[in-house]
């Protein structure tokens, strides 16, 4: 089992990229971004809040919607 470091730091690395997405798609929330990708609003609540891994079915979507290359995305972590 993972400690508590690992996953604040998973958490943190997450909203990282989370925001950097937002950022590059000119985006205001999250919300904006679940209706980018095509997913339900808690999906990216439960990233952020360390329930849910990004998997990847999400970091292909992120990928095709950012254009932000598969190794780009991955860097964060």
């Amino acid at each position: 089992m993972k400690n508590a470091d690992d996953t604040d730091e998973y958490i943190k690395n997450a909203n990282k990229m989370l925001d950097a997405v937002i950022a590059k798609l000119e985006l205001k929330n999250d919300a904006a971004l679940s209706r980018r990708l095509e997913v339900a609003p808690p999906v990216i609540s439960k990233i952020r809040h360390g329930r849910l891994r990004v998997g990847a079915s999400i970091l292909i979507s992120l990928h095709e919607t950012s254009d932000l290359s598969i190794a780009e995305l991955k860097s964060f972590f």
